[in-house]
C-alpha cells in the first residue's frame, strides 16, 4: 500500500463538512478491497464491516472523512464572491490563497488581498475578519451567477507535498490521515484471525457538531468504539502540553470521558508490539466525535487514538506517515485479542 499517493489521492478530494460526496465513491473503493461488505447510511456515512469468528464483541472504528472549508454568502454586483466559514478557519491563514468553488462545475478563484502598497497604518494593525474577504474568479458576473449558488461549498487547494524523510504536508490530513490509519487497521485484519465484528466507519460532519459519529454509533450500537483524530503536533511557540512529537506514534486518549481500561489495554498492547505511543491528557470534552459516540443509547466505552498534525486547519497540515501506520496497526493489534480478554475490558 503506498501511503504517500493515497494521502495525495485522499486529501485532494473536497469534502467540506456536509458536501461529502466528493470523496464518497473513493473511500467507498478503498474500504471494499478489505471489508467484507460496505454500504453508506442515511447520512452518508461510509461503513465497512469485517466479520470475526462469531463469538466476539462488536467494535465500531471511526474517522471522520469531512474536513473545514467555505460558503459562499453572496455574490456582488461586481463579480467578487463573498463567504462564510464551516467549520473552525482562522481567516488570517485565508489571505491569497487558491480556492475551489463546488458550484454547478468547479471554479478555480484566489481570495484576495490588499497589498500593502495601499494599506492605511490602521489597516495593517487590524486583525483579519472573513467578512472581508472575497474570491475573485475572473468570470463575469452574470455568468457566474448562472455557475455559482449562494450556499455552494469551497475548499482551500492546499496541494499535497512530501517533504524530507516521512513527512507529508497538504489540506485535510485533519481526519484524512486517521480515514488511512483505519484502512491499515482493515489490512492487518484481513491476514489475522479475530473474534470481534468490526465496524469502520468514514464518518460525516464532524467538524460542525459530530453528528455524523452520533448517528452512526446509534445505528451500530457496538460495545467498544475507537475514535481516531487528530491531535496538534509540535510546533515553536506553543504550550508543551499541548502538542505532540511527529514520528514518536499515535497519541493514546486518557480522561473521564475516555473508557480507562480501554486506555490501559492500549498502553499494554502498545508496549507489547513495540509501537511507539504518546499519552494524550483529556481532562474534559476531546474536541472529537468521542463525546458524541460515548454517549449514545445506553453509553458506549470508547477511547481515543490521535495522530499527531501540525498546523491543523490550515491548507499545509503536516505529519509524518509512520504515525499514520502505527495508529492503525495499534487499533489491528487492539481489536485482535481474545474475545474473553475483550470482554474482560467492560467490567470494573
Amino acid at each position: 500500500m503506498d501511503y504517500t499517493e493515497l494521502l495525495k489521492k485522499l486529501s485532494t478530494s473536497s469534502a467540506v463538512s456536509g458536501q461529502e460526496n466528493g470523496i464518497f465513491s473513493f473511500v467507498k473503493s478503498i474500504f471494499e478491497e478489505y471489508c467484507d461488505h460496505v454500504e453508506a447510511d442515511k447520512f452518508f456515512n461510509i461503513i465497512g464491516f469485517k466479520k470475526g469468528s462469531g463469538n466476539g464483541k462488536k467494535v465500531m472504528i471511526t474517522a471522520h472523512c469531512d474536513e473545514i472549508g467555505l460558503m459562499v454568502k453572496d455574490i456582488e454586483d461586481n463579480g467578487f464572491v463573498r463567504v462564510t466559514t464551516v467549520g473552525g478557519i482562522d481567516a488570517r491563514i485565508l489571505l491569497a490563497q487558491e480556492v475551489v468553488i463546488h458550484g454547478k462545475k468547479d471554479l478555480y478563484g484566489v481570495i484576495g488581498a490588499k497589498p500593502p502598497h495601499l494599506l492605511k497604518p490602521e489597516e495593517a494593525q487590524k486583525a483579519v475578519k472573513i467578512k472581508d474577504l472575497y474570491i475573485d474568479t475572473g468570470i463575469e458576473t452574470s455568468k457566474l451567477k448562472e455557475m455559482v449558488s449562494i450556499g455552494d461549498t469551497i475548499t482551500l487547494k492546499g496541494s499535497p507535498s512530501v517533504l524530507q524523510g516521512s513527512r507529508f504536508s497538504s489540506k485535510a490530513m485533519d481526519n484524512r490521515a486517521s480515514v488511512l490509519a483505519m484502512v491499515e487497521t482493515m489490512k492487518q485484519l484481513s491476514t489475522r484471525k479475530h473474534d470481534a465484528d468490526v465496524y469502520f466507519v468514514a464518518t460525516v460532519q464532524e467538524e460542525v457538531g459530530a453528528a455524523g459519529a452520533e448517528i452512526a454509533a446509534y445505528n451500530i450500537d457496538p460495545d467498544i468504539a475507537i475514535v481516531i483524530d487528530a491531535c496538534h503536533g509540535e510546533m515553536p511557540d506553543c504550550p508543551k502540553d499541548s502538542i505532540f512529537s511527529l514520528g514518536k506514534g499515535p497519541a493514546i486518549g486518557v480522561g473521564p470521558v475516555l473508557h480507562r481500561n480501554l486506555y490501559r489495554k492500549l498502553v499494554d498492547v502498545a508496549k507489547e508490539e513495540n509501537i511507539p505511543y504518546q499519552i494524550d491528557v483529556e481532562p474534559g470534552n476531546t474536541g472529537t466525535e468521542a463525546w458524541e459516540t460515548q454517549v449514545s443509547r445506553s453509553g458506549i466505552p470508547t477511547a481515543l487514538l490521535s495522530i499527531p498534525v501540525r498546523y491543523m486547519h490550515t491548507p499545509v497540515e503536516t505529519l509524518d506517515v509512520n504515525d499514520v501506520k502505527n495508529t492503525g496497526k495499534l487499533a489491528a493489534d487492539f481489536v485482535s485479542m481474545p474475545a474473553k480478554e475483550m470482554e474482560g475490558l467492560l467490567c470494573f
